[in-house]
């Protein structure tokens, strides 16, 4: 693929190191502001959840604008929002400022839509769910170093050193992104965009219009929840179940390699599975596979009794992740006309981050009631996604039919 496009592997080193930084944090903001600033796991997943909010109302527009006036230029200025949010959390004194540093990197958290997007740009139809799944490749590779890179440094430095660090990653890929990528659309393309204001706009009638596209965004919604509910209290669970007992740098530790692993994991189903079952199988039933083992994974965190029993749960939630996701997005854009591809993106990004946004302020309360409640929930969540994934494969059978290849 690098060989036909030498600008995929530009964007999958992007996607890489930003994951990378972002996933240095990823451990240690939660732990980061119990222990800094006394929050309680209640406000700690609201915190999480002001980055999915802003992103959340930014995501249509970032999709937008990168139809309107290019890639390129969206992507840089996405990317520096990045680097600024990150130096907030290195030199945050207040509540407020980790507040302020979360929405920052909200509004401008575009930078993995308009990927996509470039993507989609540069690869035929037929050939997007596994360039698609190169992006989550990279996404696995950047989690499989990032988290215990982050736990080991804050285990030796501190707690804010990550985040310099992830600030000094994200910066490298606005100079990477600036030397070494060209702009993917057309000036005609970005034109037509301009002068025709319903081009690269889907208007919410229809999107409930077409059918096949909001089961798309129900799947995602509900599946994205359930995610939601792990990502804002898995840090806390780790502290208080999974490592009990251990001293701070050890659950540090732990928590980063844990995570790890995830990344390890949908590596794997990157590289190894991914391409093979989607020639053999089509898209659709990658959601439903996916859904399954995500359901699995969950139920095996709500009832774990050992660290040990984290390893399998993690490799079987990425691979589930790594199945379902690429699909769903290269589902995405096959519903939709190519003029309006980031637009649908957009959507789809907004579906992800309004499923985050209730999950990620819901999962301290529950986790309060319950520290295993939100992965018993999760695991419930994913096994109702199933239900609208059995229709897409439906949908893409009568397609198939409808419309020979």
């Amino acid at each position: 693929m690098f060989k036909r496009d030498p600008r995929m592997f530009t964007i999958l080193m992007i996607v890489f190191v930003q994951m990378l930084g972002a996933s240095m944090a990823l451990p240690i903001l939660p732990l980061f502001a119990k222990r800094e600033f006394q929050m309680d796991p209640v406000v700690i997943t609201l915190l999480l959840s002001s980055f999915f909010a802003a992103q959340f109302l930014a995501g249509p527009y970032i999709g937008r604008l990168s139809d309107q006036y290019g890639r390129l230029p969206v992507l840089i200025v996405s990317q520096i929002g990045t680097v600024f949010s990150f130096l907030m959390l290195v030199f945050a004194q207040s509540i407020p400022m980790l507040f302020a540093s979360r929405i920052l990197d909200g509004i401008t958290g575009g930078n993995i839509i308009v990927a996509q997007a470039y993507v989609t740009d540069i690869t035929p139809r037929e050939r997007r769910t596994q360039s698609l799944g190169l992006i989550f490749a990279a996404f696995g590779l950047g989690f499989t170093f990032g988290p215990a890179l982050g736990g080991a440094l804050s285990a030796a430095f501190g707690e804010r050193i990550p985040f310099l660090i992830a600030s000094i990653a994200a910066a490298a890929t606005v100079w990477l992104t600036w030397r070494t990528l060209d702009e993917s659309l057309t000036p005609e393309q970005r034109a037509a965009h301009k002068t025709t204001p319903t081009r690269g706009k889907l208007s919410i009638q229809e999107v409930f219009t077409n059918y096949p596209l909001l089961s798309i965004l129900l799947i995602t919604l509900i599946a994205q929840f359930g995610l939601g509910l792990l990502q804002s209290t898995f840090a806390l669970y780790g502290e208080e179940v999974i490592f009990a007992g251990r001293d701070e740098r050890t659950i540090d530790l732990g928590i980063g390699l844990l995570l790890g692993t995830v990344g390890v994991g949908q590596l794997f189903t990157q590289l190894v599975l991914l391409n093979r079952l989607v020639t053999r199988f089509g898209d659709a039933p990658m959601v439903v596979i996916g859904a399954f083992f995500r359901a699995i994974a969950m139920f095996i965190y709500a009832s774990i009794l050992t660290p040990w029993m984290g390893v399998p749960a993690s490799i079987m939630f990425a691979m589930g992740s790594g199945l379902m996701m690429p699909a769903l997005q290269s589902m995405v854009t096959n519903t939709v006309d190519d003029s309006v591809r980031g637009g649908a993106l957009g959507f789809y990004q907004s579906s992800v981050s309004l499923a985050t946004i209730f999950s990620t302020a819901f999962g301290g309360a529950i986790y309060k009631v319950n520290p295993s409640m939100p992965y018993w929930m999760g695991g419930t969540l994913a096994l109702l996604t199933m239900i609208p994934a059995v229709m897409l494969v439906r949908w893409s059978v009568q397609r198939k039919v409808e419309v020979p290849a």
